[in-house]
């Protein structure tokens, strides 16, 4: 009697246990299914709302790692795990691998900061944690950028805060810095005229701030003259490139020379000079 009782109640309770685990199953695949639904759904609210892109997408992992940890809660709640001793079971293994892992909640309080401060944004060009690149992506606990030549770099948050940032993208305007050598022997009117028509007959360059010409410095064999033009940030490269160009073909039509390094060397002979050489 007491063998069938038994038996009657082990199947009892392994029925229970199958029928528990699989409403667990369907909790967990439900509930990931509408925590992604949720998620998804919040994206779209935040970008109707016209949310940074960089706290977009960093709010939603956060957002969607949180739902997906209550619906793992719920599942092992349905199997008849106790999830009070368990919170306090992952709670002391958590500090412990919270030790462990010093880099990676350093990484995730970094990416807090990059949200609260906001020194670049997604679409911004910046140098930083030893890298250069325009942001494409800021995760929870790692920055993507894309390079010039479209490669993909991905730094830890940490990396990314831990010295200078310069954001390029920061500015709707910026300075182009030219330094342009000519020789001694050209005349320093006409060499500004011919800086300033280059700076003037080109559109992109603006008229506030006023371009800079000035002859900067005195060298050993050129005299340096810059030329500081400022443009609209997404014209810099292309206004760089080309007017370096076009001072080299306009310096070229007026005849001034750009010198290269050279040295005078002189041979005594019994105290009497005997030649001269230029070593070019």
């Amino acid at each position: 009697m007491n063998s069938q009782w038994i038996s009657d109640f082990v199947q009892m309770q392994g029925t229970n246990f199958a029928i528990n685990l699989v409403a667990a199953a369907a909790i967990f695949v439900v509930g990931r299914w509408a925590a992604k639904l949720v998620h998804r759904f919040s994206l779209k609210a935040m970008r109707r709302g016209k949310v940074d892109p960089l706290l977009v997408k960093f709010l939603g992992n956060i957002l969607y790692a949180l739902l997906l940890a209550f619906v793992v809660l719920a599942a092992i709640s349905q199997v008849g795990i106790q999830t009070t001793s368990l919170i306090a079971v992952i709670g002391a293994a958590g500090l412990a691998v919270g030790l462990a892992l010093q880099g990676s909640l350093a990484n995730f309080a970094a990416g807090v900061l990059v949200i609260i401060f906001r020194p670049y944004k997604i679409g911004d060009y910046v140098e930083a944690g030893g890298v250069a690149g325009v942001i494409e992506d800021v995760q929870i606990f790692t920055t993507e950028l894309k390079t010039g030549d479209n490669r993909k770099i991905i730094v830890p948050n940490g990396q990314m805060m831990s010295g200078a940032i310069t954001n390029v993208s920061a500015h709707d305007t910026r300075r182009v810095d030219l330094a342009v050598g000519v020789g001694y022997e050209a005349d320093i009117d006409t060499v500004r005229r011919v800086l300033q028509g280059v700076v003037a007959d080109d559109s992109r360059v603006l008229a506030d701030p006023a371009p800079n010409i000035r002859m900067s410095a005195m060298g050993d064999s050129s005299v340096t003259w810059i030329v500081r033009p400022w443009v609209s940030a997404g014209d810099y490269w292309d206004v760089y490139w080309e007017m370096i160009e076009e001072i080299k073909r306009r310096f070229d039509r007026e005849g001034i020379s750009i010198p290269f390094p050279q040295r005078d060397v002189h041979v005594y002979h019994h105290g009497e000079v005997a030649g001269g050489l230029d070593e070019r």
